[in-house]
């Protein structure tokens, strides 16, 4: 009876934020550990497909670095990086390509839909959802950044009841495809859509104040507050990126950006639907949070 009890305290707990986020939009960047544990992988799934049964119109984006050098090693292409970012000639751009567009995207299509939802996988080729242009860092090779988001495809699936699931596979105007990073595709794809929410899924609790202790963690923070922990040096390495794409979704009217855990299972309602929440939320401002 107490895990009944308890088991309808937190749907209890839920209902107000189902009512309020029902029809919003939320973008998820779906990477880490989430996405190479299989068990981890279906609580994953299956929170996004229960966001959409109860009214939630999940957007997801998606990466795939180990699989993509499990993929280059198969095929004896060394990986290379240069300053965090994959260095990516035409053979790797290839295998990229190959992976997160044929691989990654349709197993995920496949596992939402064994789910029971109903999902489409995209990449930023696609209807010319991305238009891309060269990295500004110098040597590596086909990496891009994005120049312009046309979001038509993804609302009008969105308005059909479809989910989502988009590559970060993109191209220029002359067709050459690029490998953008994930969380840069998701920030500027919530902007674009009006998002609710940007929910990225990350490695680590979300942003800590002692990387060392993840008792200090910022439960919730605004732009001012994350661009200053960024000069402090607080947030740093791989976290600045994605601390960064947060800020410029807000600055772009998202109205909450989260970096939860994505080893914890089911991080996502935790984040979504309770009280508490689990990682760190960014806002543009206290006042209008």
């Amino acid at each position: 009876m107490e895990t009944a009890a308890n088991r309808v305290q937190i749907l209890s707990e839920a209902l107000p934020y189902i009512q309020k986020f029902r029809g919003r939009t939320v973008v998820i960047k779906y990477g880490g550990a989430a996405m190479k544990d299989a068990t981890l992988k279906d609580k994953v799934v299956r929170d996004i497909v229960f966001m959409a049964c109860v009214g939630i119109r999940p957007v997801v984006v998606h990466g795939g670095g180990p699989e993509i050098n499990n993929w280059l090693n198969k095929l004896n292409i060394e990986a290379q990086f240069k300053d965090g970012l994959r260095v990516t000639d035409a053979p790797t751009m290839d295998v990229v390509e190959m992976v997160l567009v044929g691989r990654v995207n349709k197993e995920l299509v496949g596992l939402v839909s064994s789910a029971g939802g109903s999902a489409v996988g995209l990449c930023g080729k696609d209807g010319n959802l991305i238009t891309a242009r060269p990295h500004a860092a110098e040597g590596v090779g086909f990496v891009g950044e994005v120049t312009r988001i046309e979001p038509k495809l993804v609302k009008s699936l969105v308005d059909a009841g479809y989910i989502p699931i988009i590559s970060s596979v993109a191209a220029d105007t002359n067709g050459q495809p690029y490998n953008i990073n994930a969380d840069t595709v998701a920030g500027e794809l919530s902007a674009a859509l009006g998002a609710e929410k940007l929910i990225l899924l990350t490695d680590t609790p979300g942003i800590l104040k002692d990387y060392h202790d993840p008792d200090s963690l910022y439960n919730k923070l605004d732009i001012q507050e994350a661009r200053a922990l960024i000069d402090s040096g607080i947030v740093s390495g791989g976290m600045i990126p994605k601390v960064t794409c947060c800020v410029r979704a807000l600055a772009q009217g998202v109205r909450g950006a989260h970096i939860i855990d994505g080893r914890v299972p089911h991080s996502l309602l935790l984040e979504t639907f309770t009280n508490s929440g689990i990682g760190s939320m960014l806002v543009a401002s206290h006042q209008t949070a």
